[in-house]
C-alpha cells in the first residue's frame, strides 16, 4: 500500500511539472526583448543596434515557432521524418543560421561581432553536450 501511495505521489509530481513547464512558453516577441536585453548586456549595443537586433531577433523567433508547431504537430501524428525530410530540414536550418549571421554582421561592428560569434560558438557546444548527456542517458536506459 505504502508503494502504491508513492508511485502515485510521483506520477502525481511528474504531472505538475510538465504542466509548469508549458505554461511558461513565451511569445516570439517576449524571446526577442530578451534576446535583445541580453546582447545589450553583453555588447554593450547603441539604441539603432537594439532597434535592429530586435526585429531580427523577432523574425527569427516567429520562424522557430513555426518550426516548433511543425515538429510537435508531426508527433502528435508520429509520423517520422524520412532521411530526404530531415535532409531538407537540416539544410533549412543551416540557410536560417546563415542569413541571420549575415544580417548580424551588417548591424554589429566588429567587435560586438567578434564577441557574438564566441557566444554562439559556447551556446553551440553546451547544446552538443546536452544532446550527447542525452543520449547517453537513453542509451543506459536499454
Amino acid at each position: 500500500m505504502k508503494k502504491l501511495i508513492l508511485v502515485a505521489f510521483i506520477f502525481l509530481c511528474n504531472i505538475s511539472i510538465a504542466q509548469s513547464r508549458k505554461s511558461f512558453e513565451m511569445t516570439p516577441e517576449q524571446v526577442a526583448e530578451l534576446q535583445t536585453k541580453k546582447m545589450t548586456l553583453d555588447l554593450d549595443l547603441n539604441a539603432n543596434q537594439q532597434k535592429e537586433v530586435k526585429a531580427l531577433l523577432l523574425e527569427e523567433a516567429k520562424k522557430r515557432e513555426a518550426i516548433k508547431k511543425e515538429m510537435n504537430a508531426r508527433s502528435e501524428e508520429e509520423k517520422n521524418f524520412t532521411s530526404d525530410e530531415k535532409y531538407k530540414k537540416q539544410i533549412e536550418i543551416l540557410d536560417n543560421q546563415i542569413e541571420l549571421k549575415a544580417k548580424m554582421k551588417k548591424i554589429l561592428s566588429q567587435e560586438q561581432m567578434a564577441k557574438w560569434e564566441e557566444h554562439q560558438s559556447q551556446r553551440k557546444e553546451k547544446i552538443d553536450n546536452a544532446k550527447r548527456k542525452a543520449k547517453k542517458h537513453r542509451e543506459e536506459k536499454f
